[in-house]
């Protein structure tokens, strides 16, 4: 079967696929580049976007100070140029944006202003989204949803205040890696599956138009993406198996933790942010666990549920700095998110390739040992 291409509002792709926003540091300019510049929707996430660009924020401990800092205007444009720069002429680059940081309505303008060719928004609804584009008509937005009533929710609202509906849905199932839009015990159950939630989306997206529905969540090879695409989605949104590339910004430590993860490893976790979270249990797990894992300071205020810092000594361990700490390679203290599939990835390959594989079987590329030294320069820290 020959894939389709995959169109987003005034925006065009040669394949079927979006690369999945991962943050923090997982898909900025490098994934996302590379991803774009092959024929696909490549996505940065606007997450903690001061970790890359430390020179350009105020920090404290080594960490952005709040959310200006944290989700940093600066940083999200430098990343969107350096990323528009890999592309090439052409192409389409998202930016992935969680409705529950702080500051939400702010970095979906500054990505807006910043090139984005569309916004992909999730982790809660994002009723106001239209707003913060306004002005900026060929900017697709494309709400995240766990299921029909969500999708109902926001088509209803957009309709109703902006007249204006979304260009595109992603319809992420349960087996995603990162945060959940159901509550823990949803997530096992039958009628929560990403192939049942499919017919009643499409039902319901039919109902406001013919906006294309993107499915998400333990999608794998060229026979998942096949399978849906059969059943009536546009495409497909893959995040974990794009860690495990070369041109993935992770760091070469978050590449062996995904590479070295066996399936039982993987786990739904608490979260600050009020979702349960799918990652791998490392030694910050078992910290949390025995009460032995860093202090929680909240430095950032990254997100809203946390209530600066509350939420994350409940739960305890402050989700910025441990996933800030997981790009910077510090595996005791770091924090690996991973889709439910994250343990089928054992060996790293290139983005060209991978989507060779995905597009057209063709097997990508030959196993090549991790370097061990990491190609990101050390980062200098600015206490204040």
């Amino acid at each position: 079967m020959a894939l389709p291409a995959l169109r987003i509002g005034k925006h065009e792709v040669q394949y079927p696929i979006i690369q999945g926003g991962m943050g923090v540091g997982i898909s900025w300019e490098n994934l996302a580049g590379n991803c774009a510049r092959n024929g696909i929707v490549g996505v940065i996430s606007a997450v903690g976007t001061g970790a890359r660009h430390p020179q350009l924020v105020r920090l404290k401990n080594g960490y952005p100070i709040g959310s200006k800092n944290s989700h940093s205007r600066e940083a999200l444009h430098q990343i969107l140029k350096d990323a528009k720069d890999i592309a090439g002429k052409g192409s389409v680059i998202g930016v992935n944006i969680l409705c529950a940081i702080t500051d939400y309505g702010r970095v979906a303008r500054d990505a807006i202003e910043g090139g984005a060719d569309l916004i992909i928004s999730g982790a809660g609804l994002p009723l106001r989204l239209p707003e913060y584009a306004e002005g900026y008509p060929d900017v697709a937005l494309v709400p995240i949803v766990s299921s029909a009533r969500a999708l109902r929710v926001i088509c209803k609202h957009w309709k109703r205040k902006y007249n204006r509906l979304p260009d595109a849905v992603v319809l992420e199932g349960p087996k995603s890696g990162g945060h959940q839009g159901i509550p823990y015990e949803d997530c096992f159950k039958p009628e929560y599956q990403l192939e049942n939630l499919l017919p009643e989306v499409l039902q319901e997206r039919d109902k406001w138009g013919d906006f294309p529905v993107i499915v998400a969540g333990g999608v794998w090879d060229k026979d998942d993406i096949e399978y849906y695409i059969s059943q009536g989605a546009a495409g497909v949104q893959m995040g974990t198996r794009f860690v495990g590339t070369y041109e993935c910004d992770a760091s070469n430590t978050f590449k062996k933790v995904l590479l070295n993860a066996d399936k039982e490893d993987i786990k739904l976790l608490k979260s600050p942010v009020g979702y349960p979270a799918r990652g791998i249990v490392t030694k910050l797990i078992k910290d949390i666990q025995n009460g032995t894992a860093p202090k929680v300071s909240c430095i950032s205020n990254c997100i809203v549920p946390c209530n600066h810092g509350e939420e994350a000594k409940k739960v305890g361990y402050c989700i910025a700095e441990r996933l800030t700490d997981a790009y910077r390679g510090k595996y005791d203290t770091g924090l690996f998110f991973s889709g439910s599939n994250g343990y089928r990835v054992k060996r790293l390959v290139h983005v060209k390739d991978l989507i060779d594989e995905l597009t057209h079987g063709i097997p990508s590329g030959q196993d090549i040992p991790i370097l061990e030294q990491e190609k990101q320069s050390s980062p200098t820290f600015i206490n204040i």
